[in-house]
């Protein structure tokens, strides 16, 4: 089948994410490989074959959408194809608790981000007075840079770019400490477009359980498993953000 197909959310090592794809397109030779930039359009693609998302753009802006499943990581903070943030600050307030920086400022990566501002935000019982100030940093990686260098006291960051990160690039996490973490959630689904046909969708399912047991491809990605999915198993992100 043809389409466009992308990894876009854990493109820590661009040589393991287009391994990745290319293992998918091997099993589908049609299909285009994208380095989106307009992630939204990506995702609202009606050519779409695959792509990664966040679980709460899934759940208030992408309602068309088929879900295919979710990846297992071995990340530490993974629990099967769940997932969790972890709160770092500087390592000069590695012996705080989170309640010790209210007042203080907080980088989030984006307000449609579950793992950079609505985890945080969960935890915190949605108190949004907890904080003086947000900035609003753009990605993982530039919310830690915000804690580096003093601009933002406290981010917190999906296990996965953060297992990813100390592996690839450790420089990003010099001076860090993690301090706790958020709870469970289910893990970036990975989805396809409305017009994927029943027959494609289940190719798509066999083909990521095949990949996901290729430790050549798998393990650079700290891809541990998959696991089919459906939209219903997501349900739980909009009840947590709204306070339910």
């Amino acid at each position: 089948m043809a389409g466009n197909i992308a990894f876009p959310m854990y493109d820590v090592n661009r040589i393991a994410t287009d391994a990745l794809a290319k293992a998918l397109q091997q099993r589908f030779p049609d299909a285009q490989l994208q380095h989106p930039a307009d992630l939204l359009a990506h995702w609202q693609d009606e050519n779409l074959l695959l792509s990664q998302t966040c679980g709460y753009p899934l759940v208030t802006l992408l309602t068309d959408v088929q879900v295919v499943g979710h990846f297992h990581y071995t990340a530490p903070g993974c629990e099967g194809g769940h997932y969790r943030s972890l709160i770092v600050v500087r390592d000069a307030d590695k012996h705080k608790t989170v309640t010790d920086f209210r007042g203080h400022i907080a980088a989030c990566n984006s307000p449609d981000s579950q793992s950079g501002y609505h985890a945080l935000r969960n935890y915190l019982n949605h108190d949004d007075t907890f904080f003086r100030s947000i900035v609003w940093s753009g990605s993982h990686r530039q919310s830690l840079k915000t804690v580096q260098n003093g601009t933002a006291d406290l981010a917190a960051i999906d296990c996965v770019t953060l297992a990813l990160l100390t592996r690839y690039e450790p420089q990003a996490l010099s001076g860090l400490s993690i301090i706790d973490e958020t709870t469970l959630t289910p893990g970036l689904p990975l989805i396809t477009s409305r017009h994927t046909s029943a027959q494609t969708l289940a190719a798509l399912r066999q083909a990521l359980r095949e990949i996901a047991e290729d430790k050549k491809i798998a393990e650079p990605l700290l891809i541990g498993g998959f696991s089919p999915a459906s939209r219903r198993e997501y349900d739980v992100i909009l009840t947590a953000s709204s306070g339910a």
